[in-house]
């Protein structure tokens, strides 16, 4: 009875906590709803906004009876968390996680440079930890990105191209091809490096090239099986299924206008890039990879600058060559793994893949505290059974809830649920939007 009563007032006082933030979040008064391109309008209407910090602030003056007016310092554009997360893909997340962000310049000319390190581990006991930025010099004169990552990878398979019915005499084809959308575990460990150099051609647009190593390691099916997607695979193409390299060199072209890379509220980001897997370098086989990535962003409010219409497309399409089983681009294999949320990562996945999203994005509170999301994605694969691409497509949707998390960034903590096909459907949550 004790433990029960501790529970419940436990509870209670993380009811009324979050009640106080939404009460004192919605009492906020935003002076000005507009954001401008002059950077001293921009900080003004930052220091109106309501965030995390500015609840746990609030509630803790609330517990001590602090009726004082302290000026507040300059906020800081770091946010530093406990890396909980969840979604299908990799279970329950737990670890430690920074992301940031920092002006190089001034405001007006300089984009903000990002950057992002964490350390997690989940419950399919997957290990991750890597590094990551998105720099921009004064003047965005250049660009740079890239990252390290290091991992132990737990990863959901069924197979290649969308679970397509077509009936086939080759045994190893319908396992490749697994149209039951049978469940495999695949297991391995990845060591990675990329890093991209853009130099500016003209303002928003960019060319560059770079360099990416990948090197899969301990690959291995989870379970007794007479054969695998993977083994099937691996040995149609002749690719080692137990370890295997992909590194070669790449060439980009960038165009960007849009305001924020964590939360954009209008403009344009595009980005093309021709991947090509070198033997010389040490990559398995040779292979030409063509990935786009392309986002708008329609501002629908002149008065509330979070309520927006936003549209993302990424594709990989195979120019020539044959890539790795577990570098075939499909479902999450975009560098962040957001892409297809309402399928777990990999459940679609070909030589080439084509994905499109739009999202409706509205204000809750005024102060932005609080906003929330409406979602819709398709997507589509070939297969080695005779699917083209653009010729079966698989839909999802969802919606969500945005929490302001750091107003300086505009970092948001994302809770979206989202359901798709075949059962499909799940929780997911994250730090900044999908796209």
């Amino acid at each position: 009875m004790q433990r029960k009563f501790i529970f419940m007032r436990s509870y209670l006082i993380v009811f009324f906590f979050f009640i106080n933030i939404l009460q004192l979040a919605a009492q906020k008064i935003i002076i000005k709803d507009t954001i401008t391109n002059k950077a001293k309008d921009t900080v003004h209407f930052v220091d109106q906004l309501y965030d995390i910090g500015d609840g746990f602030r609030d509630i803790s003056r609330f517990v001590r009876r602090d009726t004082s007016k302290k000026v507040q310092g300059k906020r800081s554009g770091i946010s530093i968390l406990p890396n909980i997360n969840y979604n299908p893909s990799i279970g329950f997340q737990i670890g430690a996680k920074v992301v940031g962000g920092v002006y190089l310049g001034d405001r007006e000319t300089t984009a903000m440079s990002t950057f992002a390190t964490a350390l997690s581990y989940t419950t399919r006991g997957i290990m991750v930890g890597y590094v990551a930025h998105d720099t921009y010099t004064r003047y965005n004169k250049w660009n740079i990105k890239g990252g390290v990552v290091v991992a132990r990878m737990v990863a959901l398979d069924y197979g290649m191209g969308m679970g397509n019915t077509v009936p086939t005499d080759i045994p190893e084809e319908e396992v490749l091809n697994n149209p039951q959308r049978n469940r495999y575990v695949n297991q391995y460990t990845v060591y990675g490096f990329n890093e991209r150099l853009y130099k500016r051609l003209s303002p928003g647009m960019f060319v560059g090239a770079g360099v990416f190593i990948e090197l899969k390691r301990n690959i291995r099916t989870v379970g007794d099986y007479e054969t695998t997607p993977l083994d099937v695979y691996s040995e149609l193409t002749d690719y080692n299924a137990s370890r295997y390299n992909n590194n070669g060199l790449q060439f980009n072209w960038q165009y960007m206008t849009r305001d924020n890379p964590n939360s954009a509220y209008n403009g344009i980001y595009a980005d093309v890039v021709l991947r090509m897997s070198q033997p010389w370098m040490g990559s398995e086989q040779a292979a030409y990879q063509l990935q786009t990535d392309f986002r708008k962003y329609w501002p629908l409010s002149s008065t509330r600058p979070n309520h927006v219409l936003a549209f993302w497309h990424w594709g990989s399409y195979n120019v020539v060559g044959r890539l790795g089983y577990l570098d075939l681009p499909g479902t999450g294999r975009d560098t962040y793994s957001r892409i297809g949320r309402g399928y777990t990562a990999g459940y679609f996945k070909g030589n080439s893949f084509f994905y499109s999203e739009v999202e409706y994005r509205y204000p809750i509170l005024r102060n932005q505290f609080l906003s929330g999301v409406v979602f819709a994605n398709i997507q589509t694969a070939d297969d080695r059974l005779g699917t083209k691409l653009f010729q079966r497509w698989q839909p999802a949707a969802g919606t969500g809830l945005r929490v302001l998390f750091n107003k300086s960034t505009r970092t948001n903590l994302c809770i979206d649920y989202a359901f798709g096909r075949f059962g499909q459907r799940g929780l997911f949550l994250g730090l900044n939007e999908a796209f």
